[in-house]
């Protein structure tokens, strides 16, 4: 999932080009072209320039040597961004790089400056790194990506109960595997350590409720729901929750039988260990009843959201319609 750290070879003397939506591992690669270049002479200088101010006159500034040192790393960002009239100095440049510069080009996704881009690939010296957004189902591989980078191990239900806890933020994730690592080294992180340092974030909270709810077990659900609202979840979390586990079973339910569980997780959007709870779920539910199920969250959190006063209740009535709906079948 994370790139290895280039080698001073891999990016002086060359075009690192960084493409894609997610901007933490676009900032992460671009560290690691810095880093790399330190490694390599530790008083090389850094600059940095916009794409929409770049022309032949103002790269050549930036890779010339300096009175202290000839190795340079030049980020240029938003490369989307770069006049008409400096392409083709940047293609130029590219096609011979100074031999004692790191050039970064950052190119943030999307259509725009796409026809340079393909310009660049063509190019022997250009290395490119893609920084495409994560789907949801690929966030407990970062996890454990990340945790090994840091030199610990996870198991593949923690790093789902990470994700569940912390959010989709790739950079809070990150952090949060940083810690866990280091408070862990010597043995493989589980959930049980993860629920330790992360189990009372609202987010967790929320999907313990809906869990409880869609597999029937009321008033666990209720006890869940009021242990949420007393601690401060947002309500707007909890019913986010409930529909993200009315998809998931849906998903399930519908799906052909006889597939893969590695396939079967890809059709549902969910890690393979989530599979076992939500089989265990979804022995209560058909189509009908996940229908009817769904428009009770939509109800709900078009409610919690501003038609109707009194959030706790919505909640309260949401978990109950649920579990009734479940136990019903």
């Amino acid at each position: 999932m994370a790139a290895a750290s280039p080698r001073p070879a891999d990016v002086l003397g060359r075009v690192t080009l960084v493409t894609g939506k997610e901007e933490y591992l676009s900032e992460r690669t671009v560290q690691a072209v810095r880093a790399a270049v330190r490694a390599h002479d530790a008083e090389a200088e850094a600059s940095e320039a916009r794409g929409a101010d770049l022309s032949l006159a103002t790269l050549g500034e930036l890779a010339a040597p300096s009175l202290f040192s000839s190795t340079r790393c030049v980020v240029v960002r938003g490369l989307e961004d770069l006049p008409e009239e400096s392409v083709a100095g940047l293609l130029d440049y590219a096609a011979a790089p100074v031999e004692d510069v790191a050039l970064v080009l950052v190119h943030s996704g999307g259509q725009k400056g796409t026809g340079v881009l393909a310009k660049l690939r063509k190019a022997a010296s250009v290395t490119e790194v893609k920084s495409a957004e994560l789907r949801p189902s690929e966030l407990p591989r970062f996890v454990a990506a990340e945790v090994r980078r840091h030199g610990g191990r996870i198991d593949d239900e923690a790093s789902s109960a990470l994700v569940t806890a912390v959010g989709q933020d790739l950079r809070s994730l990150a952090a949060a595997a940083s810690q866990l690592t280091a408070d862990f080294p010597d043995r493989t992180i589980g959930a049980d350590e993860v629920g330790r340092f992360f189990g009372g974030r609202a987010e967790a909270k929320s999907f313990a409720v809906a869990d409880a709810a869609f597999s029937g077990r009321r008033a666990a659900a209720l006890e869940e729901l009021r242990w949420a609202v007393d601690g401060g979840t947002a309500a707007v979390l909890v019913t986010s929750a409930f529909a993200g586990s009315a998809r998931g079973l849906a998903r399930l339910v519908a799906a052909p039988r006889g597939m893969r569980e590695a396939d079967l997780a890809r059709e549902v959007g969910v890690p393979p260990w989530k599979l076992r709870s939500l089989r265990e779920q979804s022995r209560g539910w058909d189509a009908a009843g996940l229908g009817a199920a769904v428009r009770a969250v939509a109800r709900a959190d078009a409610e919690v959201k501003g038609a109707a006063g009194d959030a706790a209740y919505t909640l309260e009535r949401l978990v109950l319609t649920i579990t009734g709906l479940r136990l019903q079948r």
